[in-house]
C-alpha cells in the first residue's frame, strides 16, 4: 500500500527514514514544497494531509500510508489557479516566493479549521460556534509560516480577499 499525492498513487519508500518532504521533492519531483529550516520552525514545507496542514520536514513518509497528500502543485494548475494563488498575485503576497507554497497550503487548511470552529490563542469566545477571520485571528493562525522578505501585508490581504465570507 502507499499514499496518494495530488490524486496519484505513490509507493512508500523502502527506507522508512525518508521524510515526507524528501519523498515529495526528491522522489516525486514536486519542487513546490520547500525545505526552509528542516526543523519545523518556518512553515515553508507545509502541505495538506487529508485537508489538514502538516510540516512535511518533520514527518516520515511511512506515517502517511493510505492518506491523501496535497501539495501546492495539487491546488491549482497553470491557467486554472486556486483562488488563493490568484489572490497572492493580485495582492502582491510574495516577493522571492520561497515561502509562498507553504503559506498558501497553510491558509487553505486554516480556513477549514475556522469553519470547524477550532479556536486559536486569540479567539475571544472559546464556546462560539463560528469564529470570525479578523486580522488578529488570521495573523495568529498563520504565525507558523515565516516570510523572510516581509510580504506579510500582501499575504494577509490575499487571504482576506479570498476568504471574505470567513471574515464575516
Amino acid at each position: 500500500m502507499g499514499l496518494t499525492v495530488n490524486g496519484a498513487a505513490v509507493s512508500l519508500p523502502e527506507d522508512p527514514r525518508v521524510s515526507l518532504l524528501d519523498l515529495l521533492r526528491e522522489r516525486q519531483d514536486l519542487p513546490g514544497t520547500k525545505n526552509g529550516c528542516n526543523q519545523g520552525a518556518c512553515g515553508a514545507c507545509t502541505v495538506l494531509v487529508d485537508g489538514e496542514r502538516m510540516l512535511s520536514c518533520l514527518a516520515l513518509a511511512v506515517q502517511f500510508e493510505g492518506r491523501e497528500i496535497t501539495t501546492i502543485e495539487g491546488l491549482g494548475k497553470p491557467g486554472a489557479l486556486h483562488p488563493l494563488q490568484q489572490a497572492f498575485i493580485e495582492h502582491d503576497g510574495f516577493q522571492c516566493g520561497y515561502c509562498t507554497p507553504g503559506q498558501i497550503c497553510s491558509a487553505v487548511a486554516m480556513v477549514q479549521e475556522l469553519r470547524r470552529g477550532v479556536p486559536s490563542q486569540v479567539t475571544d469566545d472559546l464556546a462560539a460556534e463560528a469564529i470570525a477571520l479578523d486580522r488578529d485571528e488570521l495573523r495568529e493562525r498563520m504565525s507558523g509560516n515565516l516570510c523572510r522578505c516581509g510580504a506579510y501585508n500582501g499575504i494577509v490581504e490575499a487571504i482576506l480577499a479570498t476568504y471574505a465570507e470567513a471574515a464575516e
